[in-house]
């Protein structure tokens, strides 16, 4: 047992910020009061510890870049910390189709930040763009689809509309917002893995994307230039654990939160754009990470040539998880 979760005197901690501390030790100690209470509501199953969240990040704006968090709750559709939401907005193209960083590289250059009911938008060159949450109902609603399958989503204005188009320097785009009651996408329509109860707005296929920091370690010491962990976009980083460990967590208690696992995440040429350059490399890590990463057969029409890094999880039981929170593989 952590020193943590043993119960440490505020004497023995060291001088930088003692709240900061004292509220991670009760942060674990919440955490491990969950997890008793779990235990004694079902007696025929049992936890085994098997790391630490880490990191915590949101990606509010569909492949521009995310938003670490120390704590946020996990909703049907993925991680959320007030009206920051995963992947509820999305740039379209003018026939509904959502444009994703395997076209445009240079939307990871996009930052996103919230304050006082407005999300902003910001990118080397451009003004910064401010834009209401809650939009006018007046606003048109428009239809979004990815792998042939649709979701809705509000037209975030004509100004809008301009900055990502002159960003991208293309043709004609739009910004749109997912909003509650609105129509989500299935995944399970095209990966039969998945539940007819798992959605997403304009997220790829899954509200959750797991991965391990001992991956990214095992990784890179096969790589010639290292990458980071914003290569893959994962929601949950987990530490203190083994290489692809995570492979084998197939349902999975975080503070409050229940996770179920799909399958593994097939990696696309997303993972070859330079997160702080905008540069698509077309090569690696994906060549690396096929030549020893291959998925197994029940996987094989979802992944085709595509190597498998980090986990993909349906939502079993929502609530709030924090950054220290213990990671438990629940075994029947």
């Amino acid at each position: 047992m952590d020193g943590a979760a043993a119960g440490l005197s505020p004497r023995a901690l060291p001088p930088l910020p003692r709240l900061a501390w004292l509220c991670a030790v009760a942060a674990v100690g919440v955490a491990l009061g969950v997890a008793a209470a779990w235990r004694r509501r079902r007696p025929g199953r049992r936890l085994v510890r098997v790391g630490t969240v880490s990191e915590l990040f949101i990606y509010p704006v569909k492949s521009c870049r995310g938003v670490s968090v120390q704590r946020a709750e996990v909703t049907e559709l993925g991680l959320r910390k007030g009206d920051l939401r995963d992947r509820c907005w999305t740039v379209i193209k003018e026939d509904g189709c959502i444009l994703s960083a395997k076209q445009k590289p240079r939307l990871v250059l996009v930052s996103v930040s919230y304050e006082s009911g407005y999300l902003t938008l910001s990118a080397p060159g451009m003004k910064t763009l401010s834009i209401p949450v809650k939009l006018p109902v007046t606003n048109s609603i428009c239809n979004c689809s990815h792998f042939g399958v649709h979701a809705e989503g509000r037209d975030c204005g004509d100004e809008a509309a301009q900055w990502i188009t002159t960003f991208l320097n293309s043709k004609p785009y739009r910004l749109v917002h997912y909003e509650t009651d609105m129509k989500t996408r299935k995944p399970v329509s095209f990966l039969p893995l998945f539940q007819p109860t798992d959605e997403v707005a304009y997220a790829e296929a899954s509200p959750i994307l797991l991965i391990s920091e001992a991956s990214l370690e095992d990784l890179n010491a096969r790589l010639e230039k290292k990458i980071a962990m914003t290569n893959f976009r994962p929601n949950i980083v987990v530490t203190g654990c083994a290489p692809y460990e995570e492979d084998t967590w197939i349902e999975i208690l975080i503070g409050q939160v229940q996770l179920r696992g799909r399958m593994s995440c097939p990696r696309c040429i997303f993972t070859t754009v330079d997160p702080n350059t905008g540069v698509m490399d077309k090569n690696e890590p994906l060549k690396t990470l096929k030549s020893y990463r291959k998925c197994g057969p029940s996987e094989q029409h979802a992944f085709k040539n595509d190597p498998p890094f980090g986990w993909l999880y349906g939502v079993d039981k929502t609530g709030v998880l924090q950054v220290g929170d213990p990671v438990y593989k629940i075994i029947c």
